[in-house]
């Protein structure tokens, strides 16, 4: 098991990628080291992720004993997302999907695994090129893959016939917050009618928006853009974006396949420790 701060070091410079492998590292950090400044340091090293808060606060009251219930429960969920999400696919379909999403991973793989032939548009997702990882693995799988820089997706969008996406949060004012570049990709689904579906799970919810909280909008190191710009070039490096909801025609997670409003209902009666 990795030491507490290389689980931190390895979250921060986003080696750890997608928002609930970087809530299972948190919960394995804490499992090993859960002072109130190791807690501390965990959330300030995702502050945009609710997914991590929500597993912190589910095992905070005894991280070495509710650790491997939380770590279930990802598990257990991947493979309900994973189930839900891959009905969903169909033989000779083109799936389009933006950055690197564990929830949208364990549904290509589902879908595989039941012999379903399928050809997955995935973008490069810079700076960080999370994208590769997407294109990755799917290959391993057997899937074939065609990889477009991000200027290119509206090419990819038009021969596809869904997509898939996941979530870093999901607030109660009705916005999905995911990668940069989302929203515009599903505006562009939209005009080509291909649904789009928010593939997560459901602890990704934000219970602090219910109260006026804004969840905040991550912006990065200009050095990930460009190292030396020159001088009057400011680098606006935003992580994250909100997605109107009415571009998503639903969300895919371990408790089915609901609207917006209606997979809200659901996590607040099914979890209410997220209240």
């Amino acid at each position: 098991m990795d030491k507490f701060g290389d689980i931190c070091r390895k979250i921060r410079n986003a080696e750890i990628q997608g928002a609930e492998n970087v809530a299972k590292a948190a919960v394995r950090a804490l499992m090993i080291k859960s002072d109130k400044k190791s807690v501390n340091e965990i959330i300030s090293l995702r502050p945009t992720e609710p997914c991590l808060r929500n597993a912190v606060n589910f095992i905070m009251e005894d991280p070495k004993r509710l650790g491997p219930a939380a770590l279930e429960h990802f598990e257990k969920s991947a493979q309900k997302i994973a189930e839900y999400g891959a009905k969903k696919i169909e033989n000779g379909m083109v799936v389009f999907t933006h950055c690197h999403s564990s929830s949208v991973m364990s549904i290509l793989k589902e879908a595989r695994r039941q012999g379903k032939k399928f050809e997955l548009h995935n973008t490069e997702t810079r700076p960080l090129l999370q994208g590769r990882k997407t294109a990755s693995e799917a290959a391993a799988l057997g899937i074939k893959v065609k990889h477009y820089v991000d200027s290119a997706a509206r090419f990819a969008l038009k021969k596809a016939d869904i997509f898939l996406f996941g979530a870093d949060a999901v607030t109660t004012y009705g916005k999905v917050i995911n990668k940069v570049g989302t929203e515009m990709f599903a505006e562009i689904a939209e005009k080509y009618d291909i649904p789009a579906y928010c593939c997560t799970d459901s602890w990704k919810f934000d219970p602090k928006t219910v109260f006026g909280f804004t969840e905040p909008i991550e912006r990065r190191g200009a050095d990930e853009v460009w190292k030396n710009p020159p001088k009057n070039v400011e680098i606006v490096n935003l992580a994250f974006e909100k997605i109107d909801p009415h571009l998503i025609a639903a969300i895919i997670s371990e408790l089915g396949v609901y609207p917006l409003d209606s997979f809200l209902d659901e996590v607040m009666k099914t979890y209410p420790f997220l209240k």
